[in-house]
């Protein structure tokens, strides 16, 4: 194929692909990091236009709007992974000065000793590193878990490198041209062309993978919202009963116990009519923070409606689960809630049940609920401990 035609499918390509990233973009700004990838190809279609035009331009500004798109672009594609992944964006003022550095640089081997050699090795240094750091921010997180960033990152890291490493390429062509009987000027132009073409595939590739990201990310939200309370961002009574069904199959296989807590906030209709149903959100989320202080990693909190949560511990005996419920009590009844300029008390009825073989979600969770309405009959503010039923 050749060259402009390359170059001219390029420009359409990128003019198209930014445009759809802008579009998605816009209806959803929640998504980390796209709108740092649109102004990446945004970038890219702004190169890919010069490389039409530029026979027109003077060559000092051909060169420094080619070094400063290119950088850019490689910057703003690692600006956005770092958001992708949560990650903080770092110090602007670093990557400024490299590629005023690289601009300078080109500059001078443009107007002093013109050199293409050495721009041309320039325009990769900045953008090469910046792609493969791209590479190496999204790769985390686990290949079965999150597989479309590891596809991305593989795309990005090889193109980077690859930018890394034309001018080398280039330089053995030269060296090795006259070995092989092929003009200088034909191999470099044959090479050439392999680069705008590496360069328009890295392009589609990089699109789809973006793509695959925003899908990703749409498709985590929408299972957040199916699977977590909104208002206290622990699992909704389904799927903690799903979480529950699976932890008892795996007790059973392993033949290690699990305990399971039911709790219930002590006279709660009390205060959302005494303090109207702001205070009531405000003592849900502080009693779901109070209770995640008391909770290791692999321990598993729903709520199963209005005021009442669950709690399953793996690998946690009797005495341990017992252990846990009172330190959770004693913290809660210590702990009053802050809602706003009041201070409202509040104290807790816990039940504690073990599953036993061929034990169900509901039937666990009913036991553990009959001890939680014991403790409620007993006084409130205290734990109680499910009768263990003998099986068959």
């Amino acid at each position: 194929m050749h060259s402009p035609t390359i170059i001219v499918l390029a420009a359409i390509l990128a003019a198209l692909v930014t445009t759809v990233l802008y579009v998605v973009w816009y209806f959803n700004k929640s998504i980390p990091g796209l709108r740092w990838w649109t102004l990446s190809f945004l970038c890219a279609s702004v190169f890919c236009t010069h490389l039409l035009v530029r026979e027109r331009l003077p060559e000092v500004a051909s060169v420094v709007l080619t070094q400063t798109v290119i950088a850019l672009a490689a910057y703003f594609c690692f600006l956005g992974s770092r958001l992708y992944v949560g990650r903080s964006l770092p110090f602007h003022g670093y990557a400024v000065a490299a590629i005023a550095a690289v601009v300078g640089v080109s500059v001078y081997f443009t107007l002093e000793h013109s050199h293409t050699g050495i721009r041309f090795a320039l325009s990769g240094l900045v953008a090469g590193v910046y792609f493969i750091g791209t590479a190496t921010t999204l790769a985390h997180g686990g290949v079965r878990k999150v597989p479309a960033r590891y596809l991305f990152s593989v795309l990005v890291g090889a193109h980077g490198l690859f930018v890394l490493l034309r001018p080398l390429a280039f330089r053995l062509a030269t060296a090795d041209s006259n070995g092989l009987g092929v003009p200088n000027a034909r191999l470099i132009d044959l090479l050439s062309q392999y680069v705008v073409l590496e360069s328009t595939v890295a392009l589609v590739m990089m699109a789809f993978g973006i793509l695959m990201l925003t899908n990703e990310h749409i498709t985590t939200e929408l299972r957040h919202l199916a699977e977590v309370d909104p208002l206290t961002s622990v699992f909704n009574r389904r799927a903690f009963l799903t979480l529950l069904e699976k932890a008892i199959s795996q007790a059973e296989r392993t033949r290690q116990s699990l305990p399971v807590l039911v709790l219930d906030l002590d006279h709660f209709k009390k205060i959302n009519d005494t303090w109207g149903h702001g205070g009531g959100d405000d003592v849900l989320r502080q009693f779901v923070l109070l209770a995640n202080r008391c909770l290791r990693k692999e321990d598993v909190m729903g709520r199963l409606g209005g005021e009442e949560f669950a709690i399953f511990l793996p690998n946690a005996d009797g005495p341990g689960a017992q252990a846990v419920a009172e330190r959770l009590r004693i913290l809660v009844q210590a702990q009053p809630v802050q809602s706003g300029p009041q201070s409202i008390a509040l104290t807790v009825s816990i039940g504690v049940a073990l599953c036993v073989r061929a034990d169900s979600a509901d039937a666990v969770l009913k036991r553990a609920d009959t001890a939680m309405y014991l403790a409620k009959q007993n006084g409130r503010n205290r734990v109680e401990v499910a009768e263990t039923p003998l099986f068959v």
